[in-house]
């Protein structure tokens, strides 16, 4: 099978999981957020210090921790993860599955944003049409929900922030989510150990099968993170850009379909102006990737 098919595969499986992430999460319930986040950022330590050790990456992690700068950027890229994390768990679990679909539906459009406002990054004309879109999506969506959509904006700025602050870390993915992890993990571990104190920890006290489900949030993290990094080496940036549409695709289908969701008609509207804005904003960097390769081509053939 060519590289570029596994690539595609990989990525896929990795956004469909992210995409079902929601039925996952109410499975732990009566579990809280905070509690569901706590307990995924300790096994996310196990799974990662496991897979550090058995991919042999020991070293560069190493070299990382000596690396002022892009640890303080990681530890950065912890806190917003956390914040990300934290948010999504708690609007599955309260019945905005619609809503954190939004939220990554907008993040694309959030990280452009983010580039110029931070970087000096210069939009294009249909980039700036896409914007303006998004922008009047967000208002329609304001006033259906009479307030802003907190959660989305919170998802889509919290993980545009991370993926800023990763890329300017330039570290590897297991060993900057080992570090990312454990930095938070001593939080982690002083709430799980203040709900087992108090006698209000949910972790074994709903049967050995619930318990064991909590063990494996470090692995349903891992997963999709290791397909992910498997895919963006193996196809471009245009494909991983449109499989990152799937993800919050299935989110919302689920918040629909399986949660029974509200979907009045003015949040149609709202929604579909967010995709008309993506597909403007898709197909305008589909064409530039194509211009830019047409241009590579010609000029080795004049060479």
């Amino acid at each position: 099978m060519p590289d570029s098919r596994r690539g595609l595969i990989a990525g896929a499986l990795a956004y469909t999981l992210w995409g079902v992430f929601p039925l996952y999460w109410t499975v732990l319930e009566p579990a809280g957020a905070i509690e569901l986040l706590a307990h995924r950022i300790i096994w996310s330590v196990a799974t990662m210090l496991a897979i550090l050790v058995l991919w042999r990456r020991v070293d560069h992690f190493r070299a990382l921790l000596r690396d002022r700068r892009r640890f303080w950027i990681i530890a950065l890229a912890a806190v917003v993860i956390t914040v990300n994390w934290g948010g999504y768990i708690w609007g599955v679990n309260n019945g905005k599955v619609v809503e954190t679909s939004l939220g990554y539906f907008i993040n694309p459009l959030v990280t452009v944003l983010m580039g110029v406002l931070l970087l000096g990054e210069r939009l294009r004309r249909l980039q700036w049409i896409a914007m303006g879109i998004a922008f009047v999506a967000v208002a329609v969506i304001t006033i259906d929900y009479g307030r802003p959509p907190w959660v989305a904006l919170l998802l889509a700025f919290s993980f545009g922030t991370y993926g800023l602050a990763k890329k300017q870390a330039g570290a590897g993915a297991v060993e900057s989510i080992t570090l990312e992890t454990l930095l938070i993990a001593p939080f982690a571990m002083a709430y799980v150990a203040w709900l087992v104190a108090t006698g209000e920890s949910n972790f074994g006290s709903h049967g050995l099968g619930h318990a064991l489900l909590f063990t494996t949030t470090g692995i349903i993290t891992a997963v999709p993170l290791m397909l992910f990094g498997a895919a963006a080496i193996r196809v471009s940036m245009v494909s991983l850009g449109l499989l990152q549409y799937l993800a919050p695709t299935i989110q919302f289908a689920l918040g629909l379909l399986v949660f029974d969701e509200p979907m009045p008609a003015s949040r149609w509207i709202g929604f579909s102006l967010v995709w008309v804005a993506l597909a403007i904003f898709t197909v305008e960097a589909v064409n530039l990737r194509r211009r830019q390769l047409r241009l590579v081509a010609h000029a080795t053939t004049a060479a």
